[in-house]
């Protein structure tokens, strides 16, 4: 009894140990392996911007890299503890084939980045309006996400996938953008000199461009007013500049010319 008792006492202590023992290494492997992953992804980050890779290719890169690279670690690991590989390719394949079900949206996300990298309907730096009405700058493609920032300094992660099924607005594309400005006058006012006013505005901002030529015309006759059109062309960097500059002008040189703002209002006729 006593013989089986100290046998059973030193099989498991030598378990123990063993157990410690792999459990060290695994901890000693996770800690060495993921710095190892952080400097292999650094340096090809490094290399890849010494050779002008295009911004977007490179963070979908480094994304998907650093994802390879820690699973290739975690099953280095497993394998460690003590668990055997037929094993863990039998789990691999029946986890692939259930996650794949799950996370279907997740796996459209992975297909959507690449198919933005291929058919770049955007690419990094540009300013885009997504299909749901967010506007911004891409700052990073990424295996499952596109990272946007707004004008207004909020960070977006938006799916691979929407966007690249969504009709995206790419606002980067085109040297020169066209600005169309509706201005309303009152009834009675000279449309003439309104026009006046607003082509002596646009000739004296040097970033409307001479070439196509501004103009301005008469849209609509609505309940309250007499609405023009201003059309203008400017370059993409100037184009909200020049708006609000010449929407302040305009306001301000108006009145000077005796040009009325119209307000909404209605007539009302009292029958005795």
């Amino acid at each position: 009894m006593n013989m089986t008792l100290d046998s059973l006492i030193v099989k498991l202590g030598q378990i123990v140990a063993e157990f410690g023992t792999r459990l060290i290494a695994a901890i000693a492997i996770w800690i060495v392996g993921f710095w190892i992953v952080k400097k292999i992804v650094a340096s090809i980050s490094f290399a890849m911007k010494r050779h002008d890779v295009e911004p977007s290719l490179a963070t979908f890169l480094q994304s998907f890299l650093t994802i390879t690279l820690k699973v290739f670690v975690i099953i280095i690991i497993l394998t460690t503890m003590g668990v055997q590989m037929t094993s863990i390719v039998a789990v691999l394949g029946a986890a692939s084939l259930a996650i794949g079900m799950a996370l279907s949206g997740t796996l459209q996300n992975v297909a959507g980045g690449m198919i933005i990298l291929f058919f770049k309907p955007f690419k990094v730096g540009d300013a885009i309006v997504t299909a749901d009405g967010k506007t911004g700058i891409v700052k990073k493609i990424m295996i499952f996400t596109t990272e946007l920032h707004t004008f207004d300094n909020q960070v977006l992660f938006l799916p691979n996938g929407a966007l690249a099924n969504g009709v995206i607005t790419n606002l980067s594309h085109g040297k020169n953008r066209r600005t169309d400005i509706t201005v309303g006058i009152s009834y009675g006012d000279d449309v003439e000199k309104a026009r006046a006013v607003v082509l002596k505005i646009l000739s004296k901002d040097k970033r409307v461009l001479k070439n196509p030529a501004p103009e301005t015309f008469l849209a609509s006759l609505d309940d309250s007013s007499v609405t023009l059109t201003v059309r203008y062309w400017t370059s993409f960097d100037d184009l909200l500049g020049a708006r609000a500059d010449i929407l302040e002008a305009i306001y301000k040189e108006f009145p000077k010319n005796k040009l009325n703002f119209p307000f909404p209002q209605m007539d009302v006729h009292m029958k005795k």
